[in-house]
């Protein structure tokens, strides 16, 4: 296993050298953690020694860590927020009736003093110096004993105390599937800094950033719990629960009451675990040699649905390293445990007590985070949609292809998901920061469906094998990067060919809607002249089919000329015909078919339906 750990390590830190040879920079944090747990009270005590690289051109005066156990605290921001929002999330609130009206507290407000989190900070270091650190509810602010200088590495040294909190969200214990504990986001974790500055973001329940580095843990826990996690697990041979080398037959003496489990974990950016005394453990072997590991609840119930799980993520993750990239590591684990699904490093936290169909959906998600959360890494906070649309995207495309069933359309329900978004009118530009959104839902449409539909429609703007190859690239060129929105539109562009810049500005950065459609069709001797409209703010080229009345079919392609750019015909077994090109600022669009009106059947604009034009009635034109 140490083996596996070494060539990760330099295969990954060679990624990260490459990307810095560029004139791309990053930070890096290595750290060393030992955590004590009690499972009686779930408490537990931990020492952290992190050095910290500044590869920047900045001389740091301070650094800021997450405290995200903090946020589970009755008056913390996540409560608070909870409180306000129209539409909390039904997992974070108790619902009751106050004088006959339905009500929704705060299940954070109603926590006692032995069921809140909390992660207290003593006994900072900087190099052996004493510096000023002070807790600012979900952030810890330290003023450096000396200032860190460009390129140049320091090394802090801290102790904290922490309480697991009754599971809310995510991270805690003794969740609704009886799993004792959820490891996520517990420890201290230096926030990132990257070329926009600090994002010391306080934790209000939505995402994550997060710098890369090196883990190298230690947890002493009861020796009747099973843990899995992230990273590689260094004495496999001493903890068992089926870690063990075939072969091997481990005992524990009776008198050792503990374990300590030692995970090393390279090049990653969090590092989560899940721990239960009734946890089943299966190992299956993945692509390029990845071990699969599967940790769920022995429960008569479910443990057949977890063992048709193991075969299928197989072909899930074969699925992603040929349609995304390798994946980079050498382990993976579905947990049962957290609250729905929820990614981290090399692993889920998941619920597990649902129909094959869900727990699949879910570990199929969750596993496509692999690629574009932990590998890629966009600003999650930021961006969402770049990391749980384009993760929505590909865990659409792959249940499709895969599943026994496959339909033209993967992704026509969220396309139908944004429209009713555009009808509330509760939209906000994908722009907004995660945690500004005035309500839940609108998040969770522009984060996972318009982000999902950002690649599907541009399928449709520079076609299918083009978005396959802007895909490939964009983890190829960008992974271990954290890009931005305008890394993946630039690598469509090179890709392509296209200018695509208006598409970007339009889809992400503003709330303008796609409408086209057929304003007039009239006969002009012997041929027809159709009149398009353009309706909506944001413009789009047009695929047009004409059905005729002897059976036949012809299509029409007019290019948008802010794209300088002619598409493939998506269906070379039917004639099409390039139009000229259509600006933004004429509203309207004209061009003759070489028949007359009789002979037409129909005309309809996209007939593939990756348009998400908001009003696609007008779509069509039929001659009946």
């Amino acid at each position: 296993m140490r083996k596996l750990f070494l060539l990760s390590f330099i295969t990954l830190n060679f990624c990260a050298a490459s990307a810095q040879s560029t004139g791309y920079w990053q930070q890096q944090v290595d750290y060393k953690m030992d955590v004590n747990m009690n499972v009686k009270n779930y408490q537990y005590k931990g020492k952290q020694e992190l050095v910290y690289t500044n590869n920047s051109n900045d001389t740091l005066k301070k650094v800021f860590y997450h405290l995200f156990p903090n946020a589970f605290q009755p008056g913390s921001e996540m409560d608070a927020r909870i409180q306000k929002i129209i539409d909390p999330d039904a997992r974070m609130v108790n619902k009751m009736k106050v004088d006959g009206k339905d009500v929704k507290e705060s299940r954070i407000k109603t926590l006692k003093p032995n069921e809140i989190g909390y992660l207290r900070i003593s006994n900072f270091k900087q190099d052996g110096v004493d510096a000023t650190a002070k807790e600012v509810g979900t952030i810890l602010e330290v003023t450096l004993a000396k200032p860190i200088l460009p390129n140049s590495k320091s090394t802090f040294t801290l102790n904290f105390d922490g309480q697991v909190p009754v599971q809310i969200r995510r991270s805690g214990r003794n969740n609704v599937e009886g799993v004792e504990l959820s490891m996520s986001q517990w420890y201290p974790k230096m926030a990132e800094f990257d070329f926009e500055g600090w994002h010391a973001d306080p934790y209000i329940a939505r995402e994550f950033h997060g710098v890369w580095g090196n883990f190298d843990v230690n947890i002493t826990i009861d020796k009747g719990y099973t843990l899995g996690g992230s990273g590689y697990l260094q004495n496999q041979n001493e903890i068992g629960h089926g870690y063990q080398d075939a072969g091997v037959t481990v005992t524990t003496p009776k008198k050792m009451k503990t374990l300590t489990w030692h995970f090393i974990a390279p090049m990653v950016h969090d590092f989560a675990w899940a721990a239960d005394k009734n946890y089943m453990h299966d190992v299956v072997k993945g692509p390029n040699n990845v071990d699969l590991h599967f940790l769920y609840k022995n429960n008569p119930k479910t443990v057949e649905n977890w063992k048709k799980l193991e075969p299928l993520m197989v072909n899930v993750m074969d699925f992603y390293n040929k349609k995304i990239g390798n994946y980079p590591y050498k382990q993976y684990s579905f947990i049962q445990g957290g609250d729905g699904g929820m990614e981290y490093a090399m692993c889920t936290l998941m619920l597990g007590n649902g129909t094959l169909e869900g727990i699949l959906g879910t570990a199929t998600h969750e596993l496509g985070h692999s690629w574009f959360q932990h590998i890629l890494a966009s600003n999650e906070s930021k961006h969402p949609w770049m990391d749980e649309g384009f993760t929505t995207y590909v865990e659409d495309w792959a249940l499709n292809e895969l599943g026994t069933k496959k339909v033209e359309n993967p992704f026509q329900g969220n396309y139908n998901a944004y429209y009713k978004l555009v009808e509330s009118g509760k939209e906000q530009p994908q722009t907004t920061h995660g945690d500004r959104y005035d309500e839940n839902r609108p998040y969770s449409i522009s984060s996972y469906v318009k982000g999902s539909l950002f690649l599907s429609q541009l399928n449709y703007v520079i076609g299918k094998d083009k978005l396959a190859e802007t895909i490939k690239r964009y983890f190829h060129d960008f992974k271990f990067k954290h890009p931005t929105p305008n890394d993946i539109k630039r690598t469509a562009e090179r890709v392509s060919g296209a200018n695509l810049d208006w598409y970007l500005v339009d889809w992400a950065e503003t709330t303008n809607t796609i409408d086209y459609g057929i304003k007039d069709v009239k006969e002009n001797k012997d041929q027809t002249l159709v009149t398009l409209e353009r309706i909506g703010r944001m413009p789009m080229p047009i695929d047009l089919t004409v059905e005729y009345t002897d059976g036949s079919t012809e299509s029409f392609y007019i290019p948008l000329r802010m794209m300088s750019f002619e598409k493939e015909n998506p269906n070379p077994a039917i004639k099409r015909t390039v139009l000229k090109d259509w600006t933004w600022a004429h509203p309207k669009y004209e061009f003759a078919i070489s028949k007359p009106r009789t002979s037409i059947k129909k005309i309809a604009i996209d007939p593939s339906g990756l348009m998400a034009d908001v009003k696609s009635a007008n779509n069509t034109y039929e001659i009946k």
